[in-house]
C-alpha cells in the first residue's frame, strides 16, 4: 500500500515538556515506541478514513462519537533517541514528536473554511450535516489537544518547501533505500539540534530579508522560525521525505542535492554569483517541477 505523497517538519521534544508529570499512558507509549516515522503517514490517513466511515460520521480524525479526543492522543507518539542526532543530549532521554493528529486537522479545517469560496464550503457543510456553529466549538476543543501553542509537526503534499532545508546541514542527512520504492523501510530524512535549525534560520532570514524583502521565501522562513520559537530548548528537528521517497527511483533519490543546492544558493547570495544564483534556481525549479507535475497527473 503506497504511503501518501506528504513530507514532514517535525520537532521532537523531551518527555517532560509534553506534560509534567507525564500521564502513563504516554509513559507507557514511549517506552513502547510502536509508531515508526515510515508509518506515520499511513497511521494519519487510516484513522481520516475510519472518522469518515464511521457512524455517525466523525467531523476530525481521533475523535470519540461526542467529540472527545480519543486514546490515540496520547498514545500516537514517534520517539527519537537523542544519540541519533547530530549534537544531541543523550542525557535528557527519549525525544517525543506526538502525531496531534485531531488539533492539525481541525486547524486545517478552519483554514479551509476561511478561505474556500462560499459555494464549495457550503458543499462541504451539507454534505457533513455539521453546522458552521458545531465546527467551530469542536475545532476549538480539539486545539486543547495541544500541549504548546503549536502542532509539533508541519506537513506538505508533493513537495518540500525549499525553506525548511536551511535548517539542516545537508551532510546529515539518512538515506535508507530498501528494496525498492514501496518498501516501508525507504526513508530520506534530516535531523538537527533546534539550537542549531533556530541559529540557521535566523542567518539565512536576515540574507533573505535583506535580498528580497519579506515575501516568497523569507516569509515562508520567517513564519517556520516563529513555529520553532514555541518548544524546549532541547529539543531537535526533523525533514522527512516522508512518502515522497515513493516518487524517485533509486539513482534519482540517491543524487538528490536539494539540500546541498539551497545552502549553495545562500552562499551565492552572500558573495553575490548572480550566474551561480540562476542555475541553482532553475535545477530546483526544474526537479521540483517534475514532481509537482504528477501531483497534476493524479
Amino acid at each position: 500500500m503506497l504511503r501518501p505523497f506528504v513530507a514532514y517538519l517535525r520537532v521532537y521534544e523531551p518527555l517532560l515538556a509534553l506534560a509534567d508529570p507525564p500521564d502513563e499512558r504516554l509513559r507507557a507509549a514511549v517506552a513502547a515506541a510502536k509508531l515508526r516515522r515510515t508509518d506515520a503517514g499511513a497511521r494519519e490517513q487510516a484513522m481520516w478514513l475510519r472518522s469518515q466511515v464511521a457512524a455517525p460520521r466523525r467531523l476530525l480524525p481521533a475523535e470519540l462519537a461526542d467529540g472527545r479526543p480519543a486514546p490515540s492522543l496520547l498514545t500516537d507518539v514517534l520517539v527519537l533517541d537523542p544519540a541519533d542526532v547530530p549534537g544531541g543530549k543523550a542525557g535528557h532521554g527519549p525525544l517525543v514528536c506526538p502525531l496531534e493528529l485531531r488539533a492539525r486537522s481541525a486547524a486545517a479545517l478552519v483554514t479551509f473554511l476561511g478561505d474556500a469560496h462560499p459555494a464549495l464550503k457550503n458543499v462541504v457543510l451539507d454534505e457533513g450535516g455539521f453546522t458552521q456553529e458545531t465546527i467551530r466549538a469542536r475545532t476549538k476543543s480539539a486545539m486543547v489537544d495541544l500541549s504548546t501553542s503549536a502542532a509539533h509537526t508541519l506537513s506538505t503534499t508533493w513537495t518540500v518547501p525549499l525553506p525548511w532545508f536551511v535548517l539542516i546541514e545537508p551532510e546529515e542527512r539518512r538515506l535508507v533505500l530498501g528494496n525498492g520504492r514501496a518498501d516501508p523501510q525507504r526513508e530520506l530524512s534530516w535531523r538537527a539540534t533546534l539550537a542549531d535549525a533556530q541559529h540557521r534560520a535566523r542567518e539565512a532570514g536576515e540574507l533573505l530579508e535583506q535580498t528580497f524583502g519579506d515575501s516568497g521565501p523569507g516569509r515562508v522562513l520567517f513564519e517556520t522560525r516563529r513555529w520553532l520559537d514555541n518548544f524546549h530548548a532541547d529539543s531537535v528537528v526533523e525533514l522527512d521525505y516522508g512518502g515522497l521517497v515513493q516518487l524517485f527511483t533509486d539513482p534519482v533519490l540517491e543524487a538528490d542535492n536539494t539540500a546541498d543546492e539551497v545552502h549553495d544558493i545562500l552562499d551565492a547570495l552572500r558573495s553575490g554569483n548572480v550566474e551561480e544564483l540562476a542555475e541553482l534556481f532553475s535545477d530546483l525549479r526544474e526537479f521540483w517541477g517534475d514532481v509537482a507535475a504528477r501531483e497534476r497527473a493524479n
